[in-house]
């Protein structure tokens, strides 16, 4: 169905605001003016998969929150005003607190106590010549850099890490925003890096155009963070990751600038804009990312599913990757999920019955035959359709499950999430190590875990996984998942599967990733930044770990 002027309707269109959106909620997710308090429905499940669960102390107001002293001197201070203006640098402690961290669960934690970790100071360039010389300055004072985008990486790549350093500054890349070039003939745009998801549409689409790019974070995270975590969007399975998105990128180093991507095709060396995709801050800073656009979809359909049990599901899903069928989006729930998305609506008395459900969304051309093509795979793999109300529904809610999480943490419910890819043949294996790693690592501390899954990203040869886990907080939750997440992580690698398949490495999983891409490949790595950053001021610790000195060669 569309409007008359051939848009989807207003219901199920993806927001695009016309203003900014509101400021993020300093000690939790998106808009405080959004803020939910937890369901009855789901209040009524927790006793049943959770047991007793205590509500925990109310966490301390923003103006209560100690922070220490900047380490800034004032000729530091001086030296970045005078590139930047003076209200460009920031040291009062709201802003400070404010870029602390990201919106992983252990950030929230943090964001609850008295005394908290911080930048000394928050610097907000306006372009890319002004992050350039920002990182000279950073470099010349000893002062570590952390690129801060929306704010919304969940893999600890934005903590306030000084390593080695006198101290460390939060480079917010807020005011580098809009679109710099749209070329239409060739469907490329290039946008600051500091433009949000839903900007960066209603900039697009005042050209018909849009870029399709919508991860869970979509309304705050931003394009240069979509491009730095190799982001994936929910639109995956129509438009590709955000990584085969970008044709060229622009990016600001310690050592010197790249403008990158001079062609669609290349066989002039490495890829270097791969390089880049994934670094996370740690080379240098992505100011400018051209895109591939496409037109507005004119038309969207879509159809919800359900399989008697996620095996059956998976095998679905499967076969619409390896024989075709063109849906934008298709996700499965496991059991549990299901059943969990049952209560929310109030059907508690489904909410642990068994099977899986699926939604499937089609926008752009031939939405009709691409639906019917990918309902004959779904229904001879053994899915029933019924019919669009939960694909409608998760279309409209898609963007506010964080939203949920807050209210979990207000309940004394810790609520995390984690994510991995691997082949179909080894996807099931996985999906069960990975549950129990959870599990046995809560029991351990003496509670109960609560483990959802689904399936949200998919390719010919294999597809994510992406569970979400809930336990009693307990009085110590940082340390008992830190546990968790160690037993969880190197049960991953155990199965084959990836440490991360979109929330990127950041500080959290850095210890597995030598184990993924080998010595030599940490190897790589570390001479690029040598040569890059030589003195490691970009994000010390994230993708590689605590900074270690060069080795010292041995060579005659």
């Amino acid at each position: 169905m569309t409007t008359e002027n051939g848009t989807a309707p207003s219901e199920t269109n993806v927001e695009v605001p016309s203003a900014p959106a509101a400021p993020m909620r300093w000690d939790g997710w998106g808009d405080p003016a959004r803020a939910e308090s937890l369901p009855f429905a789901v209040r009524s499940l927790l006793p049943l998969v959770l047991g007793r669960v205590r509500r925990p102390p109310a966490g301390p107001a923003l103006e209560d929150v100690h922070v220490g002293a900047s380490a800034l001197v004032p000729d530091d201070i001086a030296a970045f005003a005078a590139l930047l203006g003076a209200r460009h640098v920031r040291t009062d402690a709201e802003s400070r607190i404010r870029h602390a961290g990201g919106r992983s669960t252990p950030d929230l934690l943090r964001r609850r106590q008295a005394a908290q970790s911080a930048p000394d100071a928050v610097l907000q360039p306006a372009g890319h010549d002004e992050v350039a010389a920002c990182l000279r300055v950073a470099t010349e004072r000893d002062l570590a850099v952390v690129p801060f985008g929306g704010g919304t990486s969940v893999v600890g790549a934005l903590e306030p890490e000084r390593g080695a350093h006198r101290g460390v500054v939060s480079l917010d890349l807020g005011r580098m925003s809009g679109l710099l070039q749209y070329d239409a003939v060739s469907a490329e745009a290039v946008l600051a890096a500091g433009t949000s998801g839903p900007e960066a549409e209603r900039l697009l689409a005042e050209h018909g155009m849009e870029l399709g790019h919508y991860p869970q974070s979509f309304r705050y995270a931003t394009i240069g963070g979509f491009a730095a975590a190799r982001s994936s969007g929910q639109n995956s399975a129509g438009y590709g990751r955000f990584d085969t998105m970008v044709t060229g990128i622009r990016v600001a180093t310690p050592t010197g600038d790249l403008e990158l991507g001079r062609s669609p095709g290349s066989a002039a060396g490495p890829d270097l804009i791969r390089l880049f995709l994934g670094s996370e801050g740690i080379f240098g800073v992505i100011t400018e990312v051209r895109v591939r656009v496409h037109p507005v979809p004119a038309e969207r359909l879509m159809e919800s599913w359900s399989f008697p049990d996620f095996a059956t599901g998976a095998a679905a899903l499967r076969a619409v990757a390896q024989h075709g069928g063109g849906p934008t989006v298709i996700r499965l729930s496991d059991e549990t999920e299901t059943g969990v998305s049952l209560a929310q609506v109030g059907r508690i008395g489904r909410a642990l019955a068994k099977g899986a459900s699926a939604v499937t969304v089609f926008e752009g051309d031939d939405v009709a035959g691409r639906r019917a093509r990918t309902a004959e795979i779904l229904r001879g793999a053994g899915g029933a359709s019924l019919g669009e109300g939960a694909a409608e529904e998760w279309l409209r809610t898609r963007f506010d499950g964080p939203y949920l999480r807050d209210a979990l943490l207000d309940a004394g419910v810790f609520c995390e999430t984690l994510e991995t890819a691997t082949t179909w043949s080894r996807l099931p294996a996985l999906r069960e190590a990975v549950t129990e790693a959870i599990k046995a690592g809560f029991s351990e501390v003496g509670r109960k875990a609560f483990v959802m899954c689904h399936v949200s990203h998919i390719y010919p040869t294999g597809a994510s996984l992406y569970f979400t886990v809930l336990a009693p907080l307990g009085s110590d939750p940082l340390t008992a998942w830190a546990g968790v997440k160690h037993r969880v992580g190197d049960a991953i690698m155990a199965a084959g599967g990836t440490i991360s398949h979109h929330h990127a490495v950041g500080r959290d999983h850095a210890p597995w990733l030598s184990e993924e891409i080998g010595e030599t490949g940490i190897r790589i790595l570390a001479a690029v930044k040598r040569e890059l950053d030589p003195h490691g001021v970009m994000n010390p610790g994230a993708v590689l770990g605590p900074a270690t000195p060069a080795p010292v060669s041995t060579k005659a």
